[in-house]
């Protein structure tokens, strides 16, 4: 009898375990890398925000691997979370996800990067078309407006897509600016090897763009690698630490559009935090960038 009584509780208890795993509340958050410091930073703002609001937070990081980030959200949708932050490793590949998690009747809300046609309940992020404005602008007034530019892209990321858009759309301004060779080059590495590739084809370049800060130091190493020095002047996008070190120690460096992921990863929190309350909340919450120049 004490062993049926046991057994029955034990089995109680596992049914209970098991219902909480699959009723968890809170947010579930997907972000694309923590290699790199601009989602390291975002990621220690979210889980500050959500500590200081005491609301529960599970962070899966993807490794930019689109099938990761699919499973990690098959896993928030099976764990029932109320809201699914993601910052998509790819803009189009992650709709069936989104897709997968509306079904469910979970919320989602994008951060940095956006989702390209999906229905989301709200993004943050840089303005990324009006930094790569920046950017352009920027470029057209370091080389005079006069010179052969060279980018360095992300073509499956929403928000680096709108950046390229901004800085052609900002050099449409300047005629005497022409853009000459535009290469993928996702990681430092592969930067690194594009930028080499695009001066050894165009030694006649005066400007990179680099997507991100880690391409935008790579081009500063090819630069100075191929005895270009004080010929080429180099911009980047995220503004971390080492890139606005960059700026101000090394003259190829020129300037950095500074992202401010410690402000997105806090309202990515709030806002799931008053999505789990039954707000309303703002269907676009764009952060405008800076730019960081020499002083």
């Amino acid at each position: 009898m004490t062993y049926k009584i046991a057994l029955s509780a034990l089995l109680t208890s596992a049914a209970l375990a098991f219902g909480g795993a699959a009723q968890a509340d809170g947010i579930g958050a997907s972000l694309l890398t923590q290699q790199h410091p601009f989602y390291i930073e975002l990621a220690e703002a979210m889980k500050s925000e959500a500590e200081a609001k005491g609301v529960p937070l599970e962070i899966s990081i993807a490794n930019q691997d689109l099938n990761k980030q699919l499973a990690d959200v098959e896993d928030f949708i099976v764990k029932g979370v109320d809201v699914i932050v993601i910052s998509p490793v790819d803009s189009q590949g992650v709709m069936a996800a989104i897709a997968k998690a509306e079904v469910a009747g979970i919320k989602v809300v994008t951060v940095d990067v956006p989702a390209a046609n999906a229905k989301v309940t709200s993004h943050i992020g840089t303005d990324n078309y009006a930094g790569g404005v920046k950017a352009g602008e920027l470029m057209a007034q370091v080389l005079g407006g006069q010179g052969k530019v060279a980018i360095i892209d992300y073509p499956t990321v929403q928000s680096v897509v709108a950046r390229i858009e901004g800085f052609k759309k900002a050099l449409e301004a300047h005629p005497g600016i022409e853009i000459v060779a535009q290469q993928t080059g996702i990681t430092r590495a592969e930067a690194l090897a594009v930028a080499q590739n695009m001066l050894q084809a165009n030694p006649d370049i005066t400007g990179i763009f680099g997507f991100g800060d880690d391409a935008a130091l790579a081009a500063t190493v090819a630069v100075k690698s191929a005895g270009l020095e004080g010929k080429v002047k180099v911009i980047g996008f995220d503004g971390m630490e080492e890139a606005r070190n960059a700026v101000d120690t090394n003259p190829t460096m020129v300037g950095v559009i500074q992202q401010f992921p410690d402000q997105m990863g806090k309202t990515a929190v709030d806002t799931a935090a008053m999505v789990i309350e039954g707000k309303d909340v703002p269907a676009e919450q764009p952060i405008v960038p800076g730019v960081y120049v020499k002083k």
